[in-house]
Order: C-alpha cells, then structure tokens, then sequence
C-alpha cells in the first residue's frame, strides 16, 4: 500500500515518538524491542516490523536515527546491530584544534546513515513506509524545525522550487543529530537554491528545542489541518478510541546538587548545566500534557505531587480525553537504577550522551525498562 493509501484509509491510527538521547538511544531500542515481540503476530516467521503497526514515528536526534530506520521497515534488531557495531565508530574524536568546537568529527557518523539509508533516499522518497517526523533547529533562523514527509504538507509540494521532500533523509538526520559541543553544525542547501551562503541553512541537534522529545509535536502535526496544507480533510481525527501514541525515552539523570553554594553558579556552572536542565524540563514538559490530555496507560510518576497521572482527569473529561497514551522510560540516577533491580550499574557509566563504554550496561537498563511494557497497553489497537 502507497504512503498516501495508508495515511488516508479509515480507522483507528497509531503513533510512535522515540527521545533524543545520544548513544542511550539503545537503551529505547531495547524497549521497542519488546513492544515489537510483542506486537508480533503468531507464526509471523520474522517478517513482522513495528512500521506494519505504526503509522506515524516520531524521533529527535538519536531518536530520529531509530525513527528513520523504523519508518523504512528494518527491525529493531538490525537497527541494536547498527548501534553495537557503528557507536564507536559514529563517536571518532575531532581534531585538536577542532575539539574547541566539538568533540567528534561529523564524517564518520555521516558516512555510516548514507550507508545504512542510501544517499539518493530522500524525505520524500517511497522507501519510507510510514509518516515520519525529524527534530531539529535551524540556527540560521534561530527556529525549532519539525520535518514530516506528509505528501500533503505545504512544503512537500514537487511543484514548488523550495520542495523538503526533495532532501536526502541521511542529511536530515545528521542534522537532527548534531549536538552542539558534541558535533558540528550540518550546513543543508534547500532545494531550488544556490549554493551561496545567504541560501544556506546551518542546522544543529533537535535536542535544543522543545522537542528533545517529540510526542506532543507529532500529535499536533497528525491533527491539525494546517500541516494537512494540501488536504486539509485529510487530517487524523482525535479520540481516546482513534488514536494511540507511544512515547520512549532514552533515559533521564536529574542531577541533584544538594548543598548547592549560589556562589558556584558561575558562567562555566551555567554553560554546562543549563541545557541539559533545559531538555529535561522540555522532555517532561511534552510527556505532561500528553498525560494530560491523553488516556493514559503506562507512565512512571513525573514527580512526586501529581504521580503518573494514570486514570486522571483534568480539563478533559475521561470520555473527551484525545487520544490513548503509554510512556517508557528509566531514570538513571542511583535511585532510579536501584529501582530497576540495577544496584551494580554505575550512573556515570549510563548517563552520558557518550557513554560508549556503558552500551552493555545500557542495553541491561533497557531491558529492565522494557518489562514495564504489557500487551494489554496496546489494547482496541
């Protein structure tokens, strides 16, 4: 069946949004690969991908590398294996002098999604199976960018000179990924533009936006009409019993600092730890309205006055709530990990965006994580 037969036929849809996270994407893959077994049906023999159920994958950073390969059929198995076998490779240091800039140089990683997506693939391109969403931040417009192949977006028109569709999906990656003081920038030429610098974009890791997780933007981009531009009608309808939205993370280090001296939040203090306290509160933020205004069936508690919001109302009644929502994730402090029956794993080996040594430990996490995922969740879908 065509994208465009998919995304139009009746019945229910479902959705699924993937956190940005670095090489901790493999602990979300390790829970996709349980909802995968899962949704596997009997005597399948293997052929089933989570692309054959979903409909629409979300994913920022690494989040849009897995969501990538989702939405182009691969099993989450081969995109662990790409994980296990390219991590290292993916994190090759920079140049000395570089390293004031970035940590790791952007060929290698670039190399390996024109590899592993093909260079000639594109936003557009019919290998896509699914509707996919990729996070990232236009520097040169100082704007968040949420790209989606919908056909019926204003700006997946072939007919217009500036069409995104016509952009190879490697590179949107790449730049979904680029993580400032991680990676470099990925400079993208739009189509129908010259190479001069005035039409050149300079994109950076969708991580820095709202949508470091990318749930409640995916949502938004399924309903609105707006981003239906070319068909409006064509739009998904809303319902508790239409719609189900997953959403995995890829780990969360609250960093508490007790004893905290206001005399120690210097302007390295701020440089280092306001990000990363940005994405976090970014991160729960979308999780928050997605309980709020979704169904919600699983969930560990967001924080201790209002629980995991499981069964909640607010301002919408049960029966008005807009769509069914699951959330999987890990805290990977000492308590968290305690919590997952994981004493002998060291926070510091799993918390970094590149902990390339603690991919076993994370893959352990996640497996842990993953028995919080039951079938019964998936239930009317």
């Amino acid at each position: 069946m065509s994208l465009i037969g998919r995304i139009t036929r009746p019945g229910s849809k479902r959705l699924l949004a993937i956190d940005g996270g670095g090489i901790r994407g493999i602990l979300a893959l390790e829970i996709l690969q349980r909802i995968e077994d899962l949704l596997r049906p009997d005597g399948d023999g293997g052929r089933f991908r989570l692309a054959h159920y979903f409909d629409y994958i979300a994913g920022t950073s690494t989040g849009g590398i897995i969501a990538a390969g989702l939405s182009m059929g691969m099993s989450v198995t081969e995109i662990l294996d790409f994980y296990e076998t390219c991590g290292t490779q993916m994190f090759v240091r920079a140049k000395l002098l570089e390293r004031l800039r970035y940590k790791f140089d952007s060929e290698p990683l670039a190399l390996k999604l024109k590899e592993v997506f093909g260079s000639d693939t594109t936003l557009g391109s019919a290998k896509l199976k699914t509707l996919l969403l990729l996070v990232m931040r236009n520097a040169s417009t100082d704007s968040p960018w949420p790209l989606s192949n919908n056909p019926y977006g204003k700006y997946n028109d072939p007919t217009r000179f500036d069409d995104n569709s016509k952009i190879p999906l490697w590179q949107l990656v790449r730049a979904s990924t680029a993580a400032p003081t991680y990676f470099p920038p990925e400079v993208i030429v739009l189509p129908g533009e010259t190479e001069a610098k005035s039409k050149q974009f300079v994109f950076v890791d969708g991580g820095v936006t709202m949508y470091n997780n990318p749930t409640f933007q995916m949502f938004l981009m399924a309903t609105v009409d707006r981003y239906w531009a070319r068909k409006p009608d064509a739009c998904w309808q809303s319902g508790a019993d239409q719609m189900l939205i997953v959403s995995v993370g890829t780990g969360t280090s609250p960093d508490v600092r007790a004893g905290l001296d206001p005399n120690d939040m210097n302007l390295l203090f701020n440089a280092t730890a306001i990000p990363s306290a940005l994405m976090f509160a970014a991160s729960n933020e979308q999780d928050l309205l997605c309980r709020v205004f979704g169904d919600c069936r699983a969930g560990e508690p967001i924080d201790r006055e209002i629980g995991d919001l499981l069964g909640s109302v607010g301002p919408l009644a049960r029966e008005t709530k807009l769509f069914t929502y699951a959330r999987y994730n890990a805290e990977l402090s000492r308590a968290g990990l305690d919590a997952l029956g994981l004493p002998y794993i060291k926070p510091e080996n799993v918390q970094k965006m590149d902990a390339i040594d603690g991919m076993s430990d994370l893959r352990e996490v996640g497996r842990k994580a993953a028995g919080r995922v039951k079938k019964e969740h998936f239930s009317g879908f």
